[in-house]
């Protein structure tokens, strides 16, 4: 069962998780954006607060990929709750 932090927006931030994890790509907002069916605005916003609790890694600017604990969490392995924001 996956431990989701208070921070999380649910279900979008689950569902950019599981669009990175699944398709093993570095993706866009973009790209996610169609996926997923939100804006690209709002990807971009919840990208970035996932990049802060090291969920997701930004591989260079307007490209991201899943971190290892972004895999953990999605296994249910990792509390994001107890995840500390790098202030950036």
């Amino acid at each position: 069962m996956r431990k989701p932090g208070g921070w999380m927006q649910l279900p979008t931030d689950e569902r950019i998780l599981e669009i990175l994890h699944t398709s093993g790509l570095v993706l866009s907002p973009a790209v996610i954006d169609k996926n997923i069916d939100k804006s690209r605005e709002q990807i971009n916003r919840r990208l970035s607060v996932l990049t802060a609790y090291g969920l997701v890694t930004r591989v260079e600017r307007g490209y991201y990929e899943i971190a290892e604990d972004g895999i953990r969490y999605l296994a249910g392995e990792l509390d994001a709750s107890e995840l500390e924001a790098d202030d950036e």
